[in-house]
Order: structure tokens, then C-alpha cells, then sequence
């Protein structure tokens, strides 16, 4: 299983014009059936996806009617006890922020080997869970 970062699911939503070879890539990557999320993920997702600031904002039920065919496509992992936990323990152990430690955990409570992301580093490993820059795999970077 490869675990989404919220990033993957901003940029297969875009429609700014900058940012078409990354829409593409993203909407590639969402192809597969092996993939999972988180609820934080889907938190960030609203979050960023209908910020007032952002040129090519979507709307609450635009947002919300995306987050519905998420939650029914992928598995979840929402946030409990136990993953808070985990990612404070990661926080510390691999010198990350919180946020980032806590997709990473999320990404190992599900059972992932794989995190599809942009903001973690390409090729970091994390005790077994790998991030991959699915942007940098095709020619498409930062």
C-alpha cells in the first residue's frame, strides 16, 4: 500500500496553468488501488483547497463532495491515541515536525512501505516507510 500526502491530492484538483504537468502527475499517481490516507490528510485538504487566498479555490461543497469520494475509494486512518503517540515518538526520534511525523505514522499504522509526497524528502526512509516524490519520478519538480 502507498500512502497519499495531502500535496498529491492539492495539485490532481488544480486548474492553475503553472501547474498542469504536476496536476497530470498527481492524477497518475491517485490512478493506482493500492493507495491509503489519513483524516488529518483530508483535514489539510479542505483546509488549503478552499483557502479565500488560493487563485483556484473550491468551494465547501466542491471540497467536501471531493472528500466524500476519497473516504469511499481509500482506506483512512483517522487520528486516535495511539497514532498521536507514534508521531510524537517519531517527532523526536527523526528530528521532523509533528505534522510530518504523524503522516508517517499513519502511512505505518496502515500498513504502507510508501508515502507519495512532495514536502518529505525523495528516497528518505523512516524505519520501512520510504517517501517518493511522484513529481520527481516524471521530470516534474519544485
Amino acid at each position: 500500500m502507498r500512502f497519499v500526502d495531502t500535496n498529491i491530492l492539492l495539485y490532481a484538483v488544480s486548474t492553475v496553468p503553472g501547474e498542469r504537468s504536476k496536476s497530470r502527475a498527481a492524477l497518475l499517481a491517485l490512478d493506482g488501488d493500492d493507495l491509503a490516507m489519513s483524516v488529518q490528510v483530508l483535514q489539510e485538504f479542505y483546509t488549503q483547497a478552499t483557502r479565500s487566498a488560493k487563485q483556484d479555490r473550491l468551494t465547501h461543497e466542491q471540497a467536501t463532495l471531493l472528500i466524500e469520494s476519497f473516504v469511499l475509494r481509500f482506506p483512512v486512518q483517522e487520528t486516535t491515541l495511539k497514532l498521536l503517540k507514534a508521531a510524537l515518538a517519531a517527532k523526536e526520534r527523526f528530528r521532523i515536525s509533528y505534522w510530518n511525523a504523524a503522516i508517517i505514522e499513519a502511512a505505518r499504522s496502515l500498513g504502507c512501505h510508501t508515502i507519495l509526497s512532495e514536502d518529505l524528502n525523495h528516497g528518505q526512509d523512516y524505519a520501512g516507510v520510504k517517501v517518493i516524490n511522484p513529481f520527481r519520478k516524471m521530470g516534474v519538480e519544485r
